[in-house]
């Protein structure tokens, strides 16, 4: 059973991140590494040094449910940080195979439109916009994205009114390539992601930095600021919900808090777009 040469980088990147004394080791003498050392890992997870140096290797290896558990426990790995390592140790349990051509079923086309006045949009596996409705169009401008899906990985990475749009550029610009490091953990077999992955880190300096962190999250709830170009300053708070048919679809679906200034200016930018044809 092949392990995934990307682990040892994951690997690399999360011990770097805790000191020894986080764990219960002394510091002393001279580190060539930041954070801790491969024999540190082996010896708190209870594996032998040449097993965790061949695991971090990227050699051949059938790792158990326990060795997993017990690095994850050591490197000090969240629930998702701890599902990508299972997904590059044991690519074969990833959910191989050709992924399935994502669309909009018409009840969710439906919950879509029946979302007057808030702003809401469907997003794939690779952060293409998959659906939007006329509120989600207003406040997003997906459709003066360019010609075909657009998709926020590009629009993000590629487009620089992107930067305007998101006051916090740098915050949502990392959550972004977190996402899609997971998602190509999950989807070891989507050309298209590979291709977008292999593109945006051609071109964009930002995007290989940001991949080269090997940052991992979901996509779940939070605060999204925006600076509209006409209706200005707009925070809304997010919710992502994952649809009964297709757990890598996703419902996007941004409210502002009653009162604000944001529900305002929502309502009178949305006021012609309500009637307008969605995506």
């Amino acid at each position: 059973m092949a392990t995934d040469a990307h682990i040892g980088d994951f690997l690399r990147s999360r011990r770097a991140r805790i000191r020894p004394a986080d764990v219960g080791l002394p510091e002393y003498g001279r580190r060539r590494v930041q954070g801790l050392r491969r024999e540190e890992v082996a010896q708190l997870a209870g594996v032998s040094v040449d097993y965790y140096v061949r695991l971090e290797q990227g050699r051949g290896l059938s790792v158990s449910d326990a060795v997993l558990d017990a690095v994850a426990r050591v490197l000090r790995l969240d629930a998702t940080e701890r599902e990508y390592l299972y997904a590059v140790a044991r690519p074969d349990r990833s959910g191989a195979g050709v992924p399935a051509v994502q669309d909009v079923r018409p009840g969710l086309r439906l919950l879509l439109d029946s979302l007057a006045g808030t702003p809401a949009f469907v997003l794939g596996r690779r952060m293409e916009v998959l659906g939007w409705n006329a509120p989600g169009d207003a406040v997003m401008g997906f459709s003066r994205m360019g010609p075909g899906t657009p998709d926020i990985p590009r629009h993000c990475f590629l487009d620089p009114a992107s930067r305007t749009l998101y006051p916090e550029w740098p915050l949502v610009a990392a959550e972004c390539v977190a996402f899609l490091r997971l998602a190509a953990a999950r989807h070891r077999d989507d050309g298209e992601l590979a291709a977008l992955v292999e593109e945006l880190s051609l071109l964009s300096d930002d995007f290989r930095r940001l991949w080269a962190d090997h940052g991992v999250t979901e996509k779940t709830f939070g605060v999204k600021r925006l600076l509209h170009r006409t209706a200005g300053e707009l925070a809304f708070s997010y919710e992502t919900l994952r649809t009964p048919s297709d757990e890598d679809t996703l419902l996007v679906v941004y409210t502002p808090e009653p009162g604000t200034g944001t529900a305002e200016r929502l309502a009178a930018l949305t006021a012609g777009a309500v009637g307008a044809p969605p995506a």
